[in-house]
């Protein structure tokens, strides 16, 4: 079969998505729908409706709104009637919400998904931020056919990522969006080598006696909040993962006991030991430290509630008696 020929349904979401969508009609695919989830409500009142940004770049490539499906639930009959319509070949999904089998199980060729993480390991909805916040050097990306258990199928092919250290969820997350599409056509040309069939290795195989596996779970805000007393280099890790978004938070407590939240968004190992209680503040030379368990950190942007992330040199000109705030 052509590639021409080959009927592809597209499914995702977020930006992450849009580099495979992109990178399958740059390469001349037949995506005959694009599936992805509801416009949102967004503003004060709730009032204007947003599109997601899959939807937004189909329409920008000509693909019909016609052909943008858009379900609040993937079990709707009026839904799979119209996605079984499309008689599509294969389906590929990337950052969409789990799907019922009658929906991964329609296409002749099955249904494949782009995973931002180096299965089995990182299995869940926040695989990017939980592998820096952990420390990892490496990641990848993932192909594997669908089935009944969340991020569990047969694995197509792996392509590896290295994390530097001065990395941040946004290096990372770029640099694995342009290796989930480049993943994605490769997986696709060996289906279509095999006329729909392709090798492929349960997860259970790749796991190692004693091997201990990380989940990816869902982030919320209380997630977010940093304990000062760890090391340095965990607090470090932790705040690069989940920076720019959703960013981290701790607590500034002044010495009249009032209480902001303050938006950690980067920091920098100093390698200078510390005995003092984690969470204090030091500023010196026009710098920002806090303490943690073993070493100071040095704090470089972070934003107060109700003003604009800055550098911590230009919140100290603006900031008295810091040294006699603390960190919780």
């Amino acid at each position: 079969m052509k590639k021409e020929d080959l009927r592809i349904v597209f499914m995702g979401t977020p930006e992450f998505a849009v580099g495979t969508l992109k990178a399958l009609l740059d390469g001349g695919y037949n995506v005959v729908a694009v599936v992805t989830q509801p416009d949102k409500p967004v503003g004060r009142h709730h009032d204007t409706l947003q599109m997601p940004d899959v939807k937004r770049f189909a329409l920008e490539r000509g693909i019909s709104e016609a052909d943008i499906l858009q379900p609040e639930k993937m079990k709707d009959e009026a839904f799979v009637q119209r996605l079984r319509s499309y008689e599509a070949h294969l389906q590929v999904v990337v950052a969409f919400r789990m799907l019922p089998e009658v929906v991964w199980a329609m296409p002749r060729f099955g249904t494949f998904n782009v995973h931002a993480a180096l299965l089995p390991q990182y299995r869940g909805a926040a695989p990017i931020n939980w592998a820096v916040i952990n420390g990892e050097t490496k990641t990848g990306v993932t192909t594997f056919f669908l089935d009944h258990d969340i991020d569990t199928g047969r694995i197509i092919l792996q392509r590896p990522f290295d994390i530097h250290d001065d990395y941040n969820v946004e290096d990372v997350y770029n640099g694995l969006m342009e290796a989930g599409a480049e993943a994605a056509i490769e997986t696709i040309e060996m289906i279509l080598k095999g006329d729909g069939h392709v090798e492929s290795l349960p997860q259970e195989a790749m796991i190692q006696a004693g091997t201990e596996l990380h989940n990816a779970p869902k982030i919320f805000k209380e997630t977010c909040e940093i304990c000062w007393n760890q090391e340095a280099k965990r607090v470090y890790d932790f705040v690069r993962g989940l920076s720019p978004y959703p960013g981290s938070w701790t607590t500034l407590e002044d010495e009249n006991g009032k209480k902001t939240v303050l938006k950690v968004y980067k920091t920098a190992k100093t390698g200078k030991k510390t005995q003092a209680d984690a969470g204090t503040i030091v500023a010196e030379n026009g710098r920002l430290y806090v303490a943690a368990a073993d070493e100071l950190l040095e704090l470089v942007e972070i934003q107060l509630t109700g003003k604009k992330r800055m550098s911590a040199r230009d919140f100290l000109n603006g900031f008295r008696n810091i040294d006699k705030c603390r960190l919780a």
